[in-house]
């Protein structure tokens, strides 16, 4: 089995924010795992750095493996991984060679990747996600409004913690607009990404009671265990976290301050250590969320019987239509599994991507 590795430079097609970094562009990392005359593709959205821990660390101990044997290239390349770091840059590359090993495997059984893992449903619900605090009201307004009132998705999350949490009146007011907005039906959510302080936090979700907030994501930093049960404790809406989760500890570690627990399948080590992550969650008895990289997700997340939703961010959602055929509408707030072609169903469109390409 052969493993190689491209990155792509995306510009955003505005300005992107969140509570504590802001960026306009975006990096997406290719990986193709072949073998046979037949060719798995998995991604994630991280550095150009990836793609030589793809060529020099992972891809020599696959080469004897055979693709249909996931979990023992997976583990051969988790513990090529030991000295380097598993989170990070090598997580990012872990999780996007597994899920094109999953692909080819698929592919030479000529099978929908979600046939191959077996589907607790195909209709997969996801809320929109953007909002980010460089938009201006009427950004934020036009965004929303398309999603609920025009493709019909009922749940929909905006940034807030502007500038590492020190502008809360800000914060409150595009809130109170995007509940405007949406309507009294949709559901709001909102994501600090870390900005706001324990007590900080609380006084922010009692100041919205009014607005209806359902999801209250990285209320405080999430390496804040005790935060995030701290304010998990005190408020109303569904308190999360999980996003930066690089291994199986990590989600073992958070499930018991949190009330959802974010995966994201393109840093956790993939679809092997995505199901695990999942049965840890539903050992607690939590629902899981699938973090961003949406079209990534949509195998997985049909099989996962715990999930409650992927994220449809504006950004990977815009990217993954832009250079993969086989992307898919949320109309209606589900997006279904592709049930009709063998692989995850997308398939990578070079000649578009080429004039991204940086490594």
């Amino acid at each position: 089995m052969r493993l190689t590795a491209e990155a792509y430079r995306i510009p955003t097609d505005a300005p992107e924010g969140d509570g504590t970094l802001a960026w306009t562009s975006t990096t997406l990392v290719l990986v193709r795992a072949e073998t046979d005359g037949h060719t798995g593709i998995g991604w994630t959205y991280g550095p150009p750095a990836v793609v030589p821990v793809v060529a020099d660390l992972l891809a020599p101990v696959v080469t004897d493996v055979d693709p249909d044997d996931v979990p023992a290239a997976w583990a051969s390349m988790r513990r090529r991984l030991r000295n380097t770091g598993r989170p990070g840059v090598a997580g990012l590359a872990l999780s996007a060679a597994d899920c094109a090993i999953w692909d080819l495997k698929a592919h030479r059984h000529g099978l929908p990747l979600a046939r191959l893992l077996g589907t607790a449903r195909q209709q997969v619900p996801v809320y929109g996600s953007g909002g980010f605090t460089t938009y201006d009201d009427g950004q934020q307004h036009r965004q929303l409004a398309d999603w609920v009132h025009e493709q019909g998705i009922p749940r929909v999350k905006i940034k807030i913690g502007e500038s590492c949490g020190t502008q809360v009146p800000h914060d409150l007011a595009r809130m109170a607009a995007a509940r405007r907005t949406i309507g009294a039906d949709a559901e709001l959510y909102v994501d600090a990404n870390g900005a706001y302080q324990r007590k900080q936090a609380i006084r922010v979700a009692h100041a919205a009671a009014d607005l209806d907030v359902r999801w209250y994501e990285e209320p405080v930093s999430s390496d804040d265990l005790p935060g995030l049960g701290l304010v998990r404790d005190h408020v109303t809406p569904d308190v999360t976290a999980g996003e930066y989760g690089f291994d199986l500890v990590y989600f073992h570690r958070m499930a018991p301050y949190v009330d959802c627990l974010q995966i994201d399948v393109t840093r956790c080590g993939g679809i092997t250590e995505f199901l695990r992550a999942a049965a840890v969650a539903a050992a607690a008895g939590l629902e899981v969320s699938a973090h961003c990289a949406p079209h990534q997700h949509l195998p997985v997340a049909a099989a996962t019987p715990n999930l409650r939703h992927v994220e449809w961010f504006h950004d990977h959602v815009r990217i993954e239509s832009m250079l993969f055929d086989g992307a898919q509408p949320a109309t209606g707030g589900a997006v279904g599994v592709l049930l009709d072609r063998p692989g995850n169903g997308m398939r990578f469109r070079a000649d578009d991507a080429r004039q991204y390409r940086v490594a």
